[in-house]
């Protein structure tokens, strides 16, 4: 393994969990990744945001294991609910591989998902793979629960991150993803990520190059919550790039909970939408409701993206 980033491993504080276990030996904390990444597909993805897919699609990894515990993830099978058989342990030099692969298969971009707990792995990787010739912009794309004390050793990496907000209510983040600190941290995240590469910047056809886009899940019934997410990023920058997303359906334990066994209605969606607008947040994708059936994964098939989305 290449000893650099990685050696802060031993006693990992990569995220805000600060598990303090020695992963270098194999001790796992809460995300249960050990020394080396595991990854549970590597492929062009045409489901992100338009300046993330483009036309050639995104080069995904997409990294199992997680430091928060969604109960509505819908990739919950690689996230939580992953088996040492499927996925793939790779080493620095294997992930610095794949991402050369991606590049050569035509991908935008490499777009990391759910890196946050793998964070030191990642920098080395891409550290490898631009020694080699990689040269696409690298894409963070996490559920923004994030180390702020981590991005800023990894400064200079990372040309695009693609954070979530999920919630500005701890309460709400402790009972649906095990955070109760969540909207304390987020804060400061999305501002260290927009001091680092600024806004979005897109080239002449419209593909992203440099930036920060952030992504916010409407939550059926949790609208107050939405309000207020969308109220931290007008305060942070009204120039901030956001993609409104209107795709939640109830997947993995949120079948079970009153609040959450059900999609969105149009009407929700609208009135945050309408919102984001009245907060001066023009920079905005939206979606159409019928997303929710369009980006559902299933990670048990080798292609886990309707073949619509990815190839």
């Amino acid at each position: 393994m290449n000893r650099s980033f990685t050696d802060q491993l031993t006693k990992c504080a990569c995220c805000p969990r600060r598990c303090g276990v020695n992963r270098l030996e194999e001790q796992v904390g809460f995300c249960r990744i050990g020394a080396h990444a595991r990854v549970a597909h590597v492929g062009l993805h045409f489901g992100e945001e338009p300046p993330i897919s483009g036309q050639r699609g995104s080069g995904t990894i997409f990294f199992a294991g997680c430091n928060l515990r969604c109960l509505f993830c819908q990739n919950y099978q690689i996230s939580q609910e992953f088996q040492a058989g499927d996925t793939e342990t790779m080493t620095t030099d294997e992930l610095a591989a794949a991402m050369l692969r991606l590049q050569d298969s035509g991908a935008h971009n490499i777009n990391f998902v759910s890196p946050s707990h793998v964070l030191w792995q990642m920098a080395d990787a891409i550290i490898a793979a631009k020694e080699k010739g990689l040269h696409v912009p690298v894409v963070y794309n996490s559920n923004g629960y994030d180390s702020v004390a981590a991005l800023r050793q990894i400064r200079g990496l990372v040309d695009i991150y693609m954070p979530d907000i999920k919630y500005m209510h701890n309460g709400l983040a402790g009972r649906l993803s095990a955070a109760d600190d969540y909207a304390d941290i987020v804060p400061g995240v999305l501002s260290e990520m927009l001091e680092q590469v600024g806004q979005l910047d897109r080239d002449e056809e419209g593909i992203a190059v440099r930036g920060l886009l952030v992504r916010h899940l409407v939550l059926p019934g949790q609208l107050d919550n939405s309000r207020h997410c969308l109220q931290l990023l007008a305060a942070l920058s009204r120039d901030t790039f956001v993609s409104i997303m209107s795709q939640y359906s109830p997947q993995y334990k949120a079948c079970a909970d009153p609040g959450l066994n059900r999609t969105l209605t149009q009407a929700e969606y609208d009135e945050i939408t309408d919102y984001a607008l009245a907060l001066g947040l023009e920079n905005a994708y939206i979606q159409e409701l019928q997303s929710q059936d369009l980006y559902v994964p299933d990670f048990a098939r080798q292609r886990p993206f309707d073949s619509t989305l990815s190839q």
